[in-house]
């Protein structure tokens, strides 16, 4: 067996792949939120779609080739419509995706303003672009705010707006400092430090709102074995939690 090409279009793990019934497109689906459509024979990258919000966990193509399909943790289907009617069926998004291309692929450290202002547009936080740029916010800059300078120096008065901000510059670390995260700090599941970790009967621990939702949706079954589930008691991780909560600290 040898070893053909090495895709690494995506910055985060991948969770899923896919080839056409052809063979010719491999696309691939990422914790970075992303699908990346590759040529598979010469494995460079034809397309770089980012409208899912959340995980991408799922690609398969129709049995005719010409459909796409990806799902994602956020709880949508996009379907993608591929081959020679490419250029006038696809969505306008796909092209705006790919437009933004260029600073996904960079370190965060290294966006300049314009490119955090890109990102708060994909983000859907375009009421704070005009206040970002006032203030000279680049890369640097946006990963060392905190909740109080948002309020204090931003003059964001929303809280749920400064919320979401830090969540999403949250996000942002983590990609930053990417396999220094310790995987068993990581769901299983959805490939995300956890916030409250859960030990399953598997024996194994996940976020709590992940494995709640699995088990509804898989007929009890393991996520790690795929075996059943002889109980779908959640025990609270604490030992875990705590550990989680001192690597924080240390960010």
């Amino acid at each position: 067996m040898k070893l053909v090409h090495t895709l690494t279009a995506q910055l985060l793990p991948v969770l899923c792949c896919a080839f056409s019934f052809d063979g010719q497109m491999l696309v691939s689906g990422s914790v970075d939120k992303t699908v990346v459509a590759y040529d598979a024979n010469q494995g460079i990258v034809l397309h770089s779609l980012s409208q899912h919000e959340r995980y991408v966990t799922a690609c398969a193509f129709s049995p005719s080739g010409l459909i796409l399909a990806t799902g994602s943790m956020d709880k949508r289907v996009n379907i993608w419509r591929i081959g020679d009617a490419i250029s006038t069926d696809l969505p306008k998004a796909m092209n705006q995706g790919r437009k933004s291309l260029g600073h996904s692929r960079k370190m965060v450290t290294d966006w300049t303003e314009e490119e955090v202002s890109a990102w708060l547009q994909e983000e859907g936080l375009d009421v704070l672009v005009n206040t970002f740029k006032a203030n000279n916010i680049d890369g640097p800059e946006l990963i060392t705010l905190t909740k109080d300078t948002l309020s204090t120096d931003l003059n964001i008065e929303s809280l749920g707006l400064r919320g979401k901000v830090m969540r999403k510059i949250e996000e942002l670390k983590f990609a930053v400092i990417g396999s220094d995260v310790p995987d068993e700090f990581l769901c299983p599941i959805t490939r995300d430090v956890m916030k409250d970790p859960v030990m399953a009967a598997d024996g194994y621990s996940y976020e709590r709102e992940a494995i709640k939702s699995w088990i509804k949706t898989s007929n009890h079954s393991s996520p790690m074995t795929n075996l059943p589930l002889h109980s779908t008691i959640l025990t609270p991780n604490r030992t875990l939690k705590m550990a989680i909560d001192r690597w924080k600290a240390t960010l």
